[in-house]
């Protein structure tokens, strides 16, 4: 069985006393038998916070809150989220969520749609690429993090991790950044054990009052009843 000791600590040390995890991503089971999945998007500049979540039609997008403050290139702040294929549900940070929803559509496999990408092209940082699937006909989850490996950003490492046996109360994470730093480093290690405590209420104010109220931007949880049925509850900073 998971350690409750375990996770309470991932979730102090990793969210709660962390200035900059970057976004991340929480797959797992509630204690209310549901499946839970949490996504979370945190910025330091101000185009980066200049976002909100938005849920629309069982999917989950970034938007910007006022489109003349949005000064990068908007393919990398501004995306789908979740999507659902058949009784597959997909997170992820970035563009890739439309590339893994096509592949799925086409009974495509998790792994293989996401190896030909490869990190996010923004020198000096290198943002990963985390990606999630909970998965209802073959229950468990999977996990993903495309992230640079070597200093000049040209090649791309893929680690997945695959759950089968996730049980009622705990979750697994990934974030796009381990800290704070000048360049920010990179998310490090396999998928941390986190606490899913509670409904989709209690999980929402639980991880966003962990998050750095700073560099916060906006929390969305997606509950997954047993019959497939799924919810999305957003809060936004803005």
């Amino acid at each position: 069985m998971p350690s409750t000791q375990n996770a309470t600590e991932n979730f102090e040390r990793h969210l709660v006393n962390n200035t900059y995890p970057g976004r991340g991503i929480v797959l797992g089971r509630s204690t209310k038998n549901t499946w839970i999945q949490v996504y979370w998007i945190m910025g330091r500049s101000e185009s980066s916070r200049n976002r909100i979540l938005v849920a629309e039609d069982g999917t989950l997008r970034t938007e910007a809150a006022d489109p003349e403050k949005l000064l990068q290139d908007p393919s990398l702040v501004i995306y789908t989220a979740m999507h659902r294929v058949k009784e597959q549900y997909i997170v992820t940070n970035g563009a890739q969520t439309d590339a893994l929803f096509a592949c799925l559509f086409q009974d495509g496999e998790f792994v293989d749609s996401l190896l030909p990408w490869s990190h996010e092209p923004d020198a000096p940082n290198f943002t990963p690429r985390i990606s999630g699937c909970t998965d209802l006909s073959e229950p468990g989850i999977w996990l993903s993090i495309i992230k640079a490996s070597s200093a000049d950003g040209r090649s791309s490492e893929h680690q997945f991790f695959h759950y089968s046996d996730v049980p009622e109360g705990f979750g697994y994470a990934i974030t796009t950044y381990q800290g704070d730093g000048k360049p920010i480093p990179p998310f490090e290690g396999t998928p941390l054990l986190m606490p899913l405590e509670g409904d989709s209420d209690a999980i929402a104010r639980t991880y966003w009052e962990a998050l750095n109220h700073d560099n916060r931007v906006g929390l969305a949880v997606r509950t997954i009843e047993v019959d497939g049925s799924a919810t999305i509850d957003v809060t936004n900073k803005l």
